[in-house]
């Protein structure tokens, strides 16, 4: 009792210990974490033999891809993974199809196996690892991005596409004894599971939380969001289809769902955790011994293989449409093995399609391959890092788009600008063309979608014909005059707010017939100063009408050079009456400078 108490409490600390050790120092050495927590299991399980079978703790630590699976379905609604439908049944049929034959081609032409254990062994191969290249994607904060959603594609169906080689399995290792259920059934039994998913996500999920949050007992949410996704996933895996998947589907219900952010965030920790021990767990199930017999095949099986699935999904990436850098990066995310290949592999063995020493041998390859991905994707990223001049690209499917108030741009002065109208009620739609931004700000809550704004499909996909004010915040005069021209010119009738960038901006705004213009530092040059003038004694009221009467001054200065051009209304700034001569005389001439070209652009 004493030994198995002891052992309850010893390994947890062991797993727990090498996380804490190995993560930090490879994060620091810039190798990424999923890499250190190989490492760890490595070092404690075939080096050290301190934990000795890893079966039990992988099968718990897959709760963590379970876990991933949901958070990243809360984050697609419906109609999103609609909008993706040609990536997924396109491009990750053809990845599969195409990785699976030449990789069955090779395996064949080696003379390794027969045709049947070929095939399977080729489609097995052909699967990638979900968790491997999610968790990086989360790393390097690329999962919104263009060729990070591509990535995501092939990954889903890939999980989509275990039941039908599950089936071929089935049939293949039936040619000498009878088949226990029709593949054709298991297919139909799938579907099912998937439709009552989707009908059970839609009518019954959200109103059980609805129950739920009226109790006011924060413990009691957590346990119905892990009972959600728990009851999910071994609902799919009852029905022959991946527990991922099942929990993917859940949280892509649960989208549109006023819960998302509360489930996203009880969820967390433990997917956090769950997802480090299952590489840990990982790298204890690494057979050392089978990799010594065969060292010489594996050193040849595992650079084929990972050059072969790179070569094969750049390809097809190119053919789709990708360009050439996103294309590499998906080939250098997607060259591994998966954990499927575990299931496929130990299933093809028990039917009598392969030895258990091939099953072992192949599964040696996959973890190999999984435990190089680290690298070949910190690979492909050093060597795209060069080229700074491709922009990051994502893709939005602008659901929900079409507010009262367009706001072009998100930067300082948008965002503040936007509190104002969120605050009184008011919908905004936000378009911004930086990825980082509109990541940092979709995590507020504000309804932000990526996009250029000086593209006319961009600002009609945005709402534009809907929108009552366009309010154009982009901090560059360029990028400002281009969407302001684009927009006088497709939409004339559009009421324009826009920011200027100095005096002579607003003077060439208000000449383009835009409604309203601020220069970016006027008001907070205004309150600076009446603060300081506050600061020196004056009250608040003399200060405020010292204001004021700046503003009144500046207005009547803007509408004067607007008519007679630059240098009218000098009169009406407040300034010395007398100018101070230098004091000492400069040693080279002074070029001339047009005093109201400078003085005006305050």
């Amino acid at each position: 009792m004493a030994s198995a108490t002891e052992a309850l409490f010893a390994q947890p600390l062991l797993l727990l210990g090498g996380a804490v050790i190995a993560a930090p120092i490879f994060r620091k050495l810039g190798l990424g974490t999923v890499l250190g927590y190989l490492a760890a299991g490595v070092v404690i399980g075939p080096v050290l033999h301190l934990i000795g079978g890893s079966g039990e703790i992988l099968a718990v630590a897959e709760l963590g891809v379970v876990l991933l699976l949901f958070i990243i379905g809360l984050e697609l609604k419906p109609s999103r993974l609609w909008h993706m439908r040609r990536d997924i049944f396109g491009l990750g049929t053809s990845q599969v199809v195409f990785t699976g034959l030449m990789l069955t081609a090779l395996v064949y032409a080696a003379g390794l196996l027969d045709w049947r254990g070929a095939l399977v062994a080729g489609f097995g191969l052909a699967l990638s690892s979900t968790a491997f290249a999610l968790q990086l994607l989360e790393d390097y904060g690329d999962m919104n991005s263009r060729y990070g959603q591509r990535s995501f594609s092939i990954l889903l169906f890939q999980d989509l596409a275990i039941v039908p080689l599950l089936a071929m399995v089935s049939v293949l290792g039936a040619q000498g004894s009878e088949a226990q259920q029709s593949p054709v059934v298991e297919i139909g039994i799938a579907l099912g599971a998937v439709i009552g998913m989707i009908l059970a996500g839609r009518y019954l999920l959200t109103p059980m939380f609805q129950i739920i949050a009226r109790t006011g007992a924060r413990e009691v949410m957590i346990a119905a969001a892990l009972f959600v996704v728990l009851g999910s996933a071994y609902l799919m895996q009852v029905a022959g289809l991946s527990m991922a998947m099942g929990a993917f589907l859940a949280g892509v219900m649960l989208a549109e769902s006023s819960y998302r952010h509360e489930l996203e965030a009880d969820i967390e920790p433990f997917r956090g955790l769950l997802l480090a021990l299952f590489f840990i767990a990982v790298g204890l199930s690494m057979e050392l011994q089978v990799i010594v017999d065969n060292l010489a095949l594996i050193a040849i099986a595992v650079p084929v293989l990972m050059a072969v699935k790179a070569l094969v999904i750049f390809a097809i990436c190119r053919v789709s449409g990708s360009s050439r850098n996103d294309a590499i990066r998906i080939g250098m995310l997607l060259p591994q093995g998966g954990e499927f290949g575990f299931v496929l592999f130990t299933t093809a063995a028990a039917a009598g399609l392969f030895s258990g020493a091939q099953s072992s041998l192949l599964i040696s390859i996959v973890t190999l391959s999984m435990a190089l991905t680290p690298l070949t994707a910190l690979i492909g990223q050093r060597l795209l890092a060069r080229d700074t001049r491709e922009k990051e690209e994502m893709e939005e499917d602008f659901e929900g788009a079409g507010s009262d108030v367009l706001m072009v741009g998100f930067s300082r002065f948008g965002q503040i600008a936007a509190q104002i109208l969120l605050a009184s009620g008011r919908d905004v739609t936000i378009l911004d063309d930086s990825p980082d931004r509109v990541r940092q700000a979709a995590t507020f809550g504000f309804r932000i979608y990526f996009g250029d704004g000086t593209r006319l499909d961009m600002l009609r996909a945005a709402g534009i014909e809907k929108a009552k004010i366009v309010a154009v915040c982009t901090h560059r005069k360029d990028i400002t005059d281009k969407i302001v021209d684009l927009i006088r010119s497709e939409y004339p009738d559009v009421r324009l707010f826009v920011r200027s960038y100095d005096r002579i901006h607003s003077l060439e705004l208000r000449a383009r017939d835009v409604e309203y213009e601020l220069r970016e530092t006027f008001e907070s040059g205004l309150l600076f100063g009446r603060r300081t003038l506050e600061g020196l004694g004056a009250t608040e009221d003399e200060a405020y009408e010292v204001g004021e009467d700046i503003r009144r001054r500046d207005e009547e200065r803007l509408r004067l050079q607007a008519q007679e051009g630059i240098l009218a209304g000098r009169e009406l700034m407040h300034k010395r009456p007398v100018k101070p001569e230098p004091l000492i005389k400069p040693k080279k001439p002074i070029q001339a400078v047009e005093t109201p070209t400078e003085a005006p652009a305050a």
